[in-house]
């Protein structure tokens, strides 16, 4: 029989220190790994240059730290384990401008409440050092002992005393990569220390100090990432920021691979994730996530960080600021880049120039094998005509103006599964349309994309990519992604500068839907207004529609439609106008472009070419795949087995 609310002492009472502790210690020593963070912290507010991390048993038997810092006051010892007792901060005005590490002074406390915990520091310049045991929260007395200088903290049989805790632990080979995450954390913010991380008396991370971050990263990542970092520094208003981000190439499914540090304290804010994400956008592909390594210096003063008891959340005081400088400041630079992809191919020879692996493929079996796929997969069908060095030869000029003047008549006589598309009329009049809103575009720029036509040498392959010559090797694009993302910057700065032509219909296309499609378009009616949609409710659930965008002439009005629903409906009632503009240009963006499996003449491949040099950022279709992979000639002499002979 459970017992009444009559049975049960309601009376107030003050808690005792231990339960006390024990509390403080649920919020803060969450894991072994929360033990290990505390007292990394405290080595680094110590000024260390050395800090050794010795684990056992995933944290759970002993946790040992050692460093050479500048070690505890005798007459502290007692106080270093009391709750709340500290030296960082002496009044309620120093939490708004902390510089250190720790400041709340409860986590030796928490941490010899659950514990077998053991002390030993000795200060610079001290003959001897002091010694301090406690067990399970009962303090013995301290006494003197020989030591280095410095401290050294142990940490055994975490959670004795309360077995629940103790239960819900992970085995301890995840206990561990808890442990390693925090010592990496602290490893990258401080690269000056000498760091060393021991598990089960095998040494996992031996890292020198040093003023290269970059050195520190390829230690923890290997040079495969840190090639491909690019590195960041801006300022604005008293706001710094600088680090390292990956390419887009380079990316992951969660965002552990994102490391923001405020002041040399790891943090997580959502809105400067945001900000990175939205840096990104278009850059990688949907679902995946970057990576970075950035360091944001604001004046303390500017920041509360005591809005968690574990410190990994701050609040800002103007975070639209940071948002600002972070977003503009990756923007700007991803501009001013080439994120062309680069094709990966195995070598086969190891390092350029070195000896050839034990079981090499021989450069004759490779020139073989080449040779015969381009017969098989690159032969032109009856009646088409691929491109050849005869086509750009001098001598065959007049073979080379046959190949230009064909017409799209011809081809869709040739392929008339292209018939209604107009592919080549709409890669025409899209560039006409997109060069009309480029008036900053010079003449040099005009001679370049000249130039760069005249010079042309492209072929398709599977109807659905184009190979390009280029002075360093080859490119190899995707057709419907590079159409894709020229499609969306045309419909996109037309949206902004609130010029969408738009088709008026002589009389209006009826297009039914569902009563709930029909109802999530007229709900955002104005929205697509602004992309050139003019629709109108025609009674029950079926839509006239009146206008329609230029640039979307060949796009069906009824699947255009329908897909606009699905898409404003996955967008959620609470997205922001902005996004929800640039979800639906990108839906319409890749409705209009060409697609996979449509044959293209030279006149439309040459067109799409001198296009793609238009671009703000041509790498990426707006979903985040690469449009294009660079093949460099080095890398094709040494598949070949070309280098060194």
């Amino acid at each position: 029989m459970s017992p009444t609310h009559t049975d049960v002492d309601t009376r107030i009472r003050q808690l005792t220190p231990s339960v006390i502790n024990k509390i403080a210690a649920g919020e803060v020593i969450e894991r072994p790994a929360s033990v290990v963070k505390e007292l990394l912290e405290n080595s680094v507010d110590a000024l260390s240059s050395r800090i050794e991390v010795e684990i056992e048993n995933g944290g759970v038997d002993c946790i040992r730290i050692v460093d050479d810092g500048e070690g505890i006051h005798p007459d502290d010892f007692e106080l270093s384990v009391a709750s709340h007792a500290t030296s960082k901060i002496v009044d309620a005005d120093d939490l708004f401008r902390v510089q250190t590490m720790g400041f709340r002074g409860e986590a030796l406390a928490s941490i010899a409440e659950v514990s077998q915990f053991q002390l030993r520091s000795r200060r610079r310049g001290a003959d001897i050092g002091m010694e301090l045991n406690v067990h399970g929260g009962i303090l013995k007395e301290p006494h003197v002992c020989g030591c280095p200088e410095g401290t050294r903290i142990e940490v055994r049989q975490l959670f004795f005393n309360t077995p629940v805790r103790r239960k819900f632990l992970k085995t301890p080979a995840t206990e561990f990569g808890h442990i390693s995450e925090q010592f990496t954390r602290i490893a990258l913010a401080n690269p000056n220390l000498h760091l060393v991380l021991r598990h089960n008396d095998k040494i996992v991370y031996e890292l020198p100090a040093t003023h290269r971050l970059i050195e520190r990263l390829e230690l923890f990542y290997g040079s495969k990432l840190t090639e491909q970092l690019i590195w960041v520094e801006s300022e604005h208003e008293g706001a710094h920021i600088r680090g390292y981000v990956a390419h887009p190439s380079q990316s992951k499914a969660t965002r552990k691979g994102q490391y923001l540090f405020l002041n040399g304290r790891w943090i997580q804010d959502r809105s400067l994730q945001h900000a990175l994400s939205e840096a990104y956008r278009g850059l990688v592909m949907v679902g995946r996530h970057p990576i970075s390594f950035l360091f944001l210096e604001v004046d303390p003063n500017q920041v509360d960080v005591n809005v968690h008891p574990t410190k990994s959340e701050v609040r800002f005081q103007n975070s639209q600021i940071l948002y600002r400088l972070l977003l503009s400041t990756l923007r700007n630079q991803f501009l001013s880049m080439d994120l062309d992809s680069r094709l990966d191919l195995p070598n086969q020879s190891g390092k350029a120039g070195a000896q050839a692996s034990q079981s090499p493929v021989p450069a004759e079996e490779l020139r073989n094998e080449l040779s015969s796929w381009v017969q098989k997969e690159l032969q032109p069908p009856p009646g088409r005509v691929l491109f050849s060095a005869d086509n750009l030869n001098p001598a065959a000029d007049q073979k080379a103006g046959a190949l230009e003047n064909r017409s799209s008549d011809e081809m869709l006589a040739a392929n008339p599964s292209l018939e209604g598309q107009g592919v080549s009329a709409g890669l025409q009049d899209h560039s006409e349309e997109f060069s009309t809103d480029q008036p900053s575009a010079t003449a040099d720029q005009d001679e370049e994309s000249s130039a760069i036509a005249d010079d042309v040498r492209a072929m398709q392959v599977h109807d659905c990519y184009l190979v390009v010559e280029t002075r360093e090797g080859l490119t190899v694009i995707d057709q419907h992604a590079l159409h894709e993302r020229i499609m969306y910057e045309q419909l996109r700065r037309r949206v902004l500068s609130g010029k969408v032509e738009v088709q008026k219909m002589l009389m209006p296309v009826m297009v039914e839907l569902s009563s709930r499609e029909s109802q999530t378009l007229l709900d955002q009616q104005e929205v697509l207004a602004e992309l050139g949609l003019i629709i109108e409710g025609f009674g029950g659930s079926t839509i006239a529609l009146t206008g329609y965008p230029t640039l979307m002439s060949r796009a069906d009005p009824q699947s255009l439609l329908r897909d606009l629903a699905d898409q404003i409906e996955s967008q959620g009632r609470k997205v922001e106008r902005r996004d929800l503009i640039d979800a639906l240009l990108h839906m319409m963006s890749c409705k209009a472009a060409i697609k996979a499996g449509q044959r293209l003449s030279f006149e439309e491949i040459e067109s799409l070419l001198a296009q793609r040099h238009l671009c703000d950022d041509h790498h990426h279709c707006p979903h985040g795949r690469p449009t294009a992979l660079k093949l460099t000639r080095e890398e094709l002499d040494r598949q070949f087995g070309r280098l060194g002979s």
